[in-house]
């Protein structure tokens, strides 16, 4: 049996065999607009990859070895990080030491200002042992940390490595090894940024960091192992694990143009799930995308990783919450067995091919930044904020028109299900996140209701085809359950029926082409019982023109903007902010 060749039954493919088939299967279809996926990124992604694709790639290293693209360790293990949010030491000591009983191994405090030794004794009490990540550091933590070597070797801070380079050369110099006083904020996901971007604007900071410290006199080891690279990771699962494999090899090469030693060249990367996509509807659906992040940062080869409660979107988090983003790791490790192998992506073609395009696009970044004078530069001339800017506003743009989904909010949402209740305004307002346009649009439906105890009445009258009747029918109520519009399906075999019918907006579902004689009979039956009631198509029909001079209102269809159009029908029906 061992010496059987089970694929010798499996002849080869040729490239072209397969090319041949899916134009077959096309049936003459457009390949490049069928299967081709251009991304955000500039990228073209192909609809499959071969060995072949990987012939002029770098392959060569191993797990834990230069340059460390298939990860800065040899084996597949990660720290859980845990985020602390309170403020008060003794509860953030509290709720650490808690975390760290029910599985995290590190803990990150994120609101925690340490004012005098004895808050810092307070906060770090009985957590011998457990990495601490200070996020809110500031000179006087760090230079305190300084002086306590019994504390020193397993923590580290999220001071701007960048914000104050006098003080982070000072520091570094004198920073014993363990201690990691400095963070490149990296996480560029969240304001925006593609993937080439985030990897190109981390590598231009860091560049920068060690050619301040180095000019200064601090040696490169010293500079190199105090910081770390705070990354966010998002929804788009195989670009993720490609960023970090991406980042961690340009890191490495670019240490090694200042002259630093393989072990010096080593990225310590954190990563924290994305706040951006989260949703406050539909909440529950964040614990699934916060896993699949996890599973991106944890394949990726991220160092630490921490994953946000799925409530955090809209109000503290609470305990059971916080429970679920600890044990989403805890099963990733010992159900999943994430942990077991390292660089478990290593070797596929497709996340090789990608990892080397974005680091490709991701050093033309960088390059360009250099060029400019660099990221501390281009950073104070708002060149960075501008490029995030852009890039956001496409982003949300994207998810406003519906073509970026965020389920149970931009599309199949539930118009039954109710947030009021359990929402904290000022808690979301200091967050900005891609769904809040929908959100908003549901609260003030929320609101409206609470205050009125009325369901605006709209119906959608389905005649006519039977096929594109329900087709329409479904997309209307999809539309407009965006903004937590429940509406009324039901089928109408005469006009005389749906102009009877009591409602506040009548939406038509039916085939473009019998939308010219609906309206022709519909409007005037309307007029004359003296109604104003406004009528929708469902439908982007060729005629629309036609249909507006009968009294159609608007058309809603797969290029509406569904933001714009249902705000404008909000106002309509009395729901207001």
């Amino acid at each position: 049996m061992g010496d059987e060749r089970l694929l010798d039954d499996f002849p080869p493919v040729s490239t072209a065999e397969w090319e041949a088939a899916i134009a077959r299967d096309l049936k003459g279809a457009d390949y490049l607009k069928r299967l081709i996926w251009r991304t955000e990124e500039g990228l073209t992604v192909k609809p499959y990859y071969r060995a072949s694709d990987l012939i002029d790639l770098a392959m060569g290293s191993a797990p834990g070895e230069f340059p460390f693209r298939r990860g800065s360790r040899p084996d597949g293990e990660w720290i859980i990080r845990e985020e602390i949010d309170a403020d008060d030491a003794a509860e953030a000591n509290q709720a650490a030491r808690a975390a760290v009983a029910a599985g995290a191994e590190g803990v990150a405090f994120t609101a925690l200002s340490i004012r005098c030794c004895t808050e810092l004794d307070a906060a770090l009490a009985h957590l011998e042992g457990v990495p601490v990540h200070f996020q809110a550091a500031d000179e006087q933590l760090i230079r305190e940390l300084m002086k306590r070597p019994e504390l020193v070797l397993r923590c580290s801070t999220g001071c701007d490595a960048l914000a104050n380079v006098e003080l982070a050369a000072e520091i570094a110099g004198a920073a014993p090894e363990g201690f990691v006083p400095f963070t490149i904020h990296a996480a560029f996901e969240e304001k925006g940024a593609s993937s080439a971007e985030e990897i190109g604007f981390a590598l231009a900071a860091g560049i920068d960091y060690l050619g301040a410290l180095t000019e200064r006199g601090v040696d490169l080891a010293s500079a190199a192992r105090a910081i770390e690279f705070n990354f966010a990771v998002g929804a788009n699962y195989f670009f993720q694990i490609a960023k970090l494999r991406a980042f961690r090899a340009l890191w490495a090469r670019a240490a090694e143009c200042f002259g630093a030693a393989p072990e010096q060249a080593r990225a310590r990367i954190a990563a924290r799930t994305s706040r951006w996509n989260k949703t406050v509807y539909d909440p529950h659906v964040n614990i699934l995308r916060a896993t699949a992040e996890a599973m991106s940062a944890i394949i990726g080869g991220a160092d630490a990783v921490s994953v946000a409660p799925f409530d955090e979107c809209y109000r503290a988090p609470d305990e059971a919450s916080r429970r679920l983003a600890r044990n989403t790791q805890l099963l990733l490790r010992h159900e999943v067995l994430l942990g077991r192998v390292a660089d478990p992506a290593g070797g596929a073609y497709f996340v090789e091919a990608l990892t080397d395009n974005l680091a490709r696009e991701a050093w033309a970044k960088m390059q360009e930044i250099e060029a400019q004078g660099g990221f501390r530069k281009a950073r104070a001339e708002g060149r960075i904020a501008q490029a995030l800017d852009s890039s956001l506003a496409a982003r949300k743009s994207a998810v406003e028109k519906r073509r970026r989904v965020f389920i149970g909010t931009n599309q199949f949402a539930d118009p039954a299900e109710q947030a009021l209740d359990r929402v904290d305004i000022g808690w979301m307002n200091g967050r900005p996140r891609g769904a809040r346009a929908y959100e908003d649009l549901r609260l003030r439906t929320e609101w409206h209701i609470a205050e009125t105890s009325k369901m605006p009445r709209i119906l959608l009258a389905e005649i006519g085809d039977a096929k594109m009747r329900s087709a329409r029918a479904s997309f209307a109520k999809n539309f407009f359950a965006c903004a937590g519009l429940a509406v009324a399906a039901k089928k109408f075999v005469s006009t005389t029926k749906i102009a009877q019918t009591d409602a506040e907006l009548i939406v038509l579902c039916s085939a473009d082409e019998e939308y010219a004689r609906i309206a022709a009979r519909l409007m005037p039956k309307l007029k004359a019982m003296g109604r104003t009631t406004p009528v929708m198509v469902a439908g982007n029909p060729s005629n629309a023109r036609e249909l507006e001079a009968a009294g159609i209102a608007e058309f809603v269809h797969l290029r509406s903007d569904p933001v714009e159009v249902l705000s404008k029908w909000q106002r309509y029906l009395g729901i207001r902010n």
